[in-house]
């Protein structure tokens, strides 16, 4: 392919993607496939010789779109919204196209350069404490990471590394093996699975935190563990609190948590994952009051903040905190002005050491929806929220599950488990709309969140009517198997 054709082609996948997005709600959301669909559809290997754009072009419709779940329909209410838009996906378009890798400044100034503002600009939107921010001379700062698995993993690392030579300081002695062996991390029993996923790769205990009656971690519970921790022997160095649980999204009480964690010493990672890009509206940012005590804050744009997949933002209030545990310099990634003091080297904040040029689509979002229209965006969401639960609250079979505070309702028919299962297994089936479950208090229970950024009113309306029929019908056919049997 040359430059002309690509030129063809590209303007040709332009149209391709505008008419996949512009009629996404026709498609059914949810694949009708069985695991191992595709490799029946392919060759076993690799062509030998070239084939044309359009043979493979026609496989995109034959052998991807029917294994594709339509995360971008607004029929998806399934996880938490996965964001897209046009603004962003040009950007991502571009950062292909220059195809930079950031894993230095020197590797591309305005790779590195951007990424620094446009995390200070981000964090200025949700009124971050200035200790998180870059400016020019801030100790803090932010980075973009993959995911907020990854930003969790960073966290709980710099912390192991800081706790490590917090007690060689006073038992120099003291091997690292058997420092790491005592120490011990905690984070909510409603947290996250990838927090407990870090703590297996950092090799350190986890402790799950219980919640109280809104599934929130408290400080009085917090204090009991860390104190019978300590007595037993070990070291509490790590704290990973939830802003926007994934079940429920629940919040935990970070200003009671945090100056707790300060007086322990304890490294307090916020995980905001879904929840923070609500924090731009100010009568959301409440919800983030709290954050002064804490060491790092995570979200992730590629939710919530019309920013595609993968965008995660992360802020440290020290970033020598984070780069001390990592910084490695090899002499074939030193350059001149490397120790200038304006400079930073992103390599060190991360795991990996090569970096795409995410900070494009920030700086393109930011730009052409301004905070104006992404604070509307959020707020449309919250409120098509509200009205699938005044519609919840309607039907007396049904029952809400948790408070609704953002975009996610958790609700379940009054009833068995296994009759919620039935509800959603029929959902699954017929592929018209998408769901997943959680289990708040050891009940099943529906997860219903407004994801897409198409989605409408009469979609929530739809998806309402739908879920009542299939309650109607399994129950009908409930009733009729129990009078049978008797």
């Amino acid at each position: 392919m040359d430059a002309a054709e690509f030129r063809r082609r590209g303007k040709e996948m332009v149209d391709f993607v505008a008419d996949y997005l512009e009629n996404i709600e026709h498609r059914r959301v949810y694949p009708d496939v069985e695991p191992g669909y595709l490799r029946s559809m392919i060759p076993s290997e690799a062509p030998l010789e070239p084939e044309s754009y359009e043979d493979v072009l026609k496989d995109v419709d034959r052998v991807i779109m029917p294994g594709i779940t339509h995360w971008q329909s607004p029929h998806f209410h399934a996880y938490f919204p996965s964001a897209s838009s046009y603004p962003a996906l040009l950007a991502d378009m571009l950062c292909g196209g220059l195809g930079c890798i950031g894993f230095t400044w020197a590797a591309s100034p305005a790779c590195t350069e951007l990424e620094t503002v446009m995390l200070d600009w981000l964090g200025k939107m949700l009124q971050l404490p200035e200790d998180f921010l870059a400016g020019t001379k801030g100790q803090g700062g932010g980075v973009i990471q993959g995911t907020a698995s990854e930003a969790t993993l960073m966290a709980l690392l710099a912390a192991r590394c800081k706790a490590v030579k917090c007690v060689h300081e006073s038992d120099p002695q003291r091997s690292e093996a058997d420092i790491i062996s005592k120490l011990i991390a905690y984070t909510s029993e409603e947290a996250h699975s990838s927090v407990e996923r870090a703590g297996l790769i950092g090799g350190v205990g986890i402790r799950m935190v219980a919640t109280d009656e809104h599934f929130s971690v408290r400080a009085e519970t917090l204090e009991k563990m860390v104190a019978e921790d300590k007595a037993a022997g070990f070291i509490p160095f790590f704290f990973c609190a939830t802003l926007g649980t994934t079940p429920s999204c629940a919040f935990d009480k970070i200003t009671e948590l945090g100056p707790l964690c300060n007086a322990e010493n304890i490294w307090m990672h916020i995980d905001a994952a879904y929840a923070g890009s609500s924090f731009i509206c100010p009568e959301f940012r409440p919800l983030l009051d709290g954050v002064e005590f804490a060491d790092s804050f995570n979200f992730n744009p590629h939710k919530w903040l019309l920013v595609n997949f993968d965008c995660s933002a992360m802020w440290v209030k020290k970033r020598t905190d984070l780069i001390g545990a990592f910084k490695l310099d090899p002499v074939y990634l030193k350059y001149d002005n490397q120790e200038s003091g304006l400079v930073t080297d992103y390599r060190h904040w991360g795991i990996p050491l090569g970096r795409r040029f995410r900070s494009l689509k920030l700086w393109f979002v930011f730009r052409m929806y301004g905070q104006s229209g992404l604070q509307a965006y959020i707020r449309k969401h919250v409120e098509l929220a509200k009205v699938f639960e005044t519609m919840v609250k309607k039907d007396k079979r049904f029952e809400i599950c948790a408070e609704v505070v953002l975009g996610l309702v958790c609700f379940r028919l009054k009833g068995s488990d296994e009759l919620n299962e039935a509800l959603l297994k029929e959902m699954t089936h017929l592929g018209r709309i998408h769901l997943v479950p959680c289990k708040l208090r050891g009940r099943f229970v529906l997860r219903f969140a407004v994801c897409g950024r198409t989605t409408e009113l009469r979609h929530v309306q739809e998806a309402w009517t739908h879920i009542t029929e299939l309650s109607s019908e399994l129950q009908h056919a409930a009733s009729r198997e129990f009078h049978t049997m008797w």
